[in-house]
């Protein structure tokens, strides 16, 4: 799999893109959002998460936490919407993985904005797809990084000469086994 650090690049303007359309290195930021109690009180509703530090000033304050702070999976989840929702939409198939860290407390009242780079890119045995490995990293409006890491995208290629995209998703497309 080619690889490269991905902190310099083409940013990418509005439009769409293909596995065959970007390059390492490629990058683009999405639009910013406020991250609000309505957001950390349905997320807590829907996945069933209602420990203390999300849902209790005093215990947050308790534990060093200015108050009751969001939930880590809701900022993993708001960045691949902004990413998702974004002027620049990768063609994706499906998301393979995550590799992702918590690096500073996602706050009530945070507006946030994420970097999407393109860090790695490899083939699969489909000839109408490729794997692109994402490096991900949310920012706050401090500039501080809240959360970052990596996923892998499985996306449409462009039909070989005279060849048919074929849609779906097999089995083979998401193991490991391929290289």
């Amino acid at each position: 799999m080619e690889q490269a650090n991905a902190q310099d690049g083409r940013r990418l303007p509005a439009g769409e893109y293909g596995y065959d359309d970007l390059e390492i290195g490629d990058f683009f930021l999405t639009s910013g959002m406020t991250v609000t109690e309505s957001h950390v009180v349905s997320y807590a509703g829907l996945s069933g998460d209602l420990f203390d530090v999300h849902m209790d000033d005093d215990f947050a304050r308790a534990q060093g936490f200015p108050g009751r702070i969001a939930h880590g999976l809701l900022g993993l989840a708001l960045a691949d919407g902004l990413k998702t929702r974004s002027p620049v939409r990768l063609l994706g198939i499906a998301t393979l993985n995550w590799n992702w860290s918590f690096r500073a407390p996602l706050m009530m009242g945070d507006r946030i904005q994420v970097r999407v780079a393109v860090l790695g890119k490899r083939a699969t045995r489909r000839e109408d797809r490729g794997i692109v490995t994402l490096a991900m990293r949310i920012m706050n409006q401090h500039d501080t990084v809240v959360q970052d890491g990596e996923t892998q995208l499985l996306m449409s290629r462009r039909p070989a000469a005279g060849g048919v995209a074929q849609p779906g998703l097999e089995a083979a497309d998401v193991g490991g086994t391929e290289n």
